[in-house]
């Protein structure tokens, strides 16, 4: 198959599956709010699918490692995605606890769903060396910015209170009739023997607990970026502008990543170079993070401190997990990233209650961990090359 044919394939996977997202990240909290549902409840529904992703991603991107196809993953997320989404809107007559229930069934079928197309595009990628998983992966942040642009018109346009999950019942069909359909060549797992893969490396761990502390460094921006903003004298639609400038910065890198020097592709650059630019985000977050004209280029750092982070993670778990352990390994990932950024979140919260924008600095002592445990990687490779 000509490799741009499965870039192809690859690609529209992303792109539905994070128009998905890009719809149901701003607009589902909406949906529940027009429920009439207390905030707490809203709350609580928004942070169940976190703990069970946290929970449910590294046992299921394991069963790759069993045998179980990652493209077979996909379509049984995307349909049970679809189930739940088609349940919610009759089961939120029955009360919260029945939407809770769906909220946890949804989360567990979307789960494998992210890592499953990276474990399909990394392995494509180290098929064929005219792939670049990068330039796939920007198929997922181009389809992301569009859905945020153009969700709230769709929505208005089909109406009432059963748009939201109509919609995403809707795109989760697709996604999983995409991956059924797609015949696109995939690697054979070698199978984990007497019910337990081979470990993952040290080196591996360090890349994976540095990509999740600098990742988990954009808690108090996603939470309650906004909401300085706003508080700042900022309109809507310069928070809106803002927020795309970071998606655009993301892409540009992703489009330009291959064309970076081969020193500066490995796990450990991309690592480092996301958690500076994670640490003076931080910083100018503090102490300028109220003024569109110093907001601007602090936003285009998050192509760095998002998509750089994203590579280096990606680079390590190609390069460094072990055959019979790759399914694990991004489900580990996953799994670690959930995990600290829950708590994260949580603990920008009571920080920005008690001491407003000092929020912001306080996720650079996170992207400066990421930074420590990236560099202590590299020195595990010099110990045990």
């Amino acid at each position: 198959m000509p490799a741009s044919s499965g870039a192809l394939r690859l690609s529209l996977l992303y792109a539905v599956v994070f128009t998905e997202i890009g719809i149901a990240m701003p607009f589902l909290p909406v949906w529940l709010a027009t429920l009439g549902l207390d905030a707490g409840v809203i709350g609580l529904l928004l942070a169940l699918p976190i703990a069970t992703r946290i929970v449910a991603t590294a046992p299921l991107m394991g069963l790759i490692d069993r045998g179980l196809g990652a493209r077979r993953l996909i379509v049984a997320g995307s349909f049970g995605v679809a189930a739940t989404y088609a349940a919610m809107a009759p089961a939120s007559g029955f009360g919260w606890p029945a939407l809770a229930v769906l909220t946890v069934l949804n989360a567990v079928a979307a789960a494998p769903l992210v890592p499953s197309i990276d474990y399909l595009t990394l392995a494509a990628a180290r098929r064929d060396p005219r792939l670049a998983y990068s330039r796939i992966r920007m198929a997922g942040s181009i389809a992301f910015l569009l859905a945020n642009l153009a969700g709230g018109a769709l929505l208005a346009a089909l109406g009432g209170r059963l748009a939201v999950p109509i919609l995403l019942t809707g795109l989760a069909l697709i996604a999983g009739f995409t991956a059924l359909l797609d015949r696109t060549p995939a690697e054979a797992p070698r199978r984990a023997v007497g019910g337990k893969g081979p470990p993952l490396p040290r080196r591996l761990w360090l890349c994976i607990g540095a990509a999740a502390a600098i990742q988990a460094g954009h808690a108090a921006i996603y939470g309650f970026g906004s909401i300085h903003w706003t508080a700042h004298g900022l309109s809507a639609t310069q928070v809106g502008a803002l927020w795309a400038t970071g998606v655009l910065a993301e892409i540009v890198l992703f489009a330009a990543a291959p064309r970076l020097p081969a020193s500066w592709r490995g796990p450990v650059p991309l690592l480092v170079l996301g958690g500076a630019a994670g640490i003076l985000r931080a910083v100018g977050l503090y102490l300028v993070g109220d003024r569109m004209e110093t907001l601007v280029p602090l936003q285009v750092l998050h192509g760095l401190t998002f998509g750089a982070t994203q590579l280096g993670a990606m680079e390590a778990v190609s390069s460094l997990s072990p055959e019979g352990a790759r399914g694990r390994a991004q489900g580990t990932l996953s799994a670690v990233n959930a995990g600290i950024a829950v708590t994260a979140t949580l603990a920008s919260g009571l920080i920005y209650r008690e001491a407003g924008p000092l929020v912001f600095l306080a996720m650079a002592p996170l992207s400066a961990c990421g930074v420590i445990l990236a560099l202590a990687a590299a020195q595990e490779r010099k110990r045990q090359p």
